[in-house]
C-alpha cells in the first residue's frame, strides 16, 4: 500500500513520527505535513501566496502552509502516485463533538476524503502525551483489517484513542459526534506595550455524552471511531424555509 500522511502538529511532532513508523511496515509512506502547529485552522487554503515544500533531515516533506494545503499540494501536485490511503496524526489531544469543525487533523483527512482517496484521522484523546504507542496499535489494526477487507468506497473515519496503556483499552466501537457547550470567554489582558489582547478560552464543557457518543465511548476507554459526512444542507429545514421565503 501506498500512505500519504499528514497532521495539523508539525512535522516534528512525536504522534506524526508514531504513525509514519506503523504504516511503514505496511508499505510506502510519504510525510508531506506543516513546518509549525498549525492547530484550529481547519479546512482553510492558503491562496494569498505561494508554497514552499523543503524536505526535513528525517524525510518528513514540510510545507509552510495549513494541513488542507498539505494534502492537496501532495496529491494534485507534488506526488507521482495516488495514496491507497492518507492518515492525518496522530494528534495530541482529543478532536470530538464540534472539535471536528475546527480541527486541523480533521482538515487534512477531509481534504483526501474529497479528492476520492480513503482517510483518516487519528487523535489521542488526551492531553499527557504518553500513550502514543497505544494510538498507534488502533492504527496498525484498522490497516490490517482495511487490508483484509478493503474499503469499496473512500470513507472519511474520525478516530479518538484513550491516553492509556494499551492493556487498558477496551473495544473499538462505531459512534456519532457528540455535543459541548459553548466555549467560555475569550481572555482578554495587555502586551507590553499596553494594548488590549484577546487569547481564544478555553473548550466549553461537554453537553452530550450519551451512549453512543464519541465522548461517552473516550471515556469508558472504548476506541472512537466516528464516520463522517461533509453535505452541510440542512434537510429538515428545506421545506420550512422554502414556505418562510414565499410569504
Amino acid at each position: 500500500m501506498k500512505f500519504l500522511i499528514s497532521n495539523d502538529d508539525g512535522y516534528f511532532a512525536p504522534g506524526l513520527a508514531m504513525l509514519a513508523q506503523t504504516l511503514s511496515r505496511y508499505g510506502d509512506v510519504t510525510v508531506v505535513a506543516p513546518e509549525r502547529d498549525r492547530s484550529g485552522a481547519s479546512n482553510s487554503l492558503t491562496l494569498d501566496r505561494p508554497l514552499t515544500l523543503r524536505q526535513a533531515a528525517n524525510g518528513f516533506y514540510y510545507v509552510n502552509g495549513t494541513p488542507t494545503d498539505c494534502v492537496h499540494l501532495a496529491v494534485t501536485g507534488f506526488l507521482d502516485f495516488r495514496p491507497d490511503m492518507i492518515f492525518s496524526g496522530i494528534n495530541h489531544g482529543p478532536n470530538m463533538g464540534e472539535d471536528t469543525i475546527y480541527s486541523g487533523t480533521v482538515a487534512a483527512a477531509t481534504e483526501g476524503f474529497m479528492l476520492g482517496i480513503p482517510s483518516v484521522a487519528v487523535s489521542l484523546a488526551g492531553y499527557s502525551g504518553k500513550h502514543f504507542a497505544t494510538a498507534g496499535k488502533v492504527v496498525e489494526r484498522l490497516v490490517e483489517h482495511c487490508q483484509r477487507h478493503p474499503l469499496v468506497s473512500p470513507v472519511l473515519l474520525n478516530v479518538n484513542v484513550p491516553d492509556v496503556p494499551l492493556d487498558a483499552l477496551g473495544d473499538t466501537v462505531v459512534t456519532r459526534l457528540g455535543r459541548r457547550h459553548s466555549a467560555q470567554p475569550v481572555i482578554k489582558s495587555q502586551n507590553p506595550r499596553g494594548e488590549t489582547i484577546y487569547w481564544v478560552g478555553p473548550l466549553g464543557d461537554v453537553q452530550d455524552a450519551g451512549d453512543g457518543t464519541d465522548f461517552g465511548c473516550v471515556a469508558a476507554r472504548q476506541v472512537s471511531l466516528t464516520p463522517l459526512m461533509l453535505d452541510l444542507t440542512a434537510y429538515g429545514q428545506l421545506d420550512g424555509i422554502n414556505t418562510w421565503l414565499h410569504l
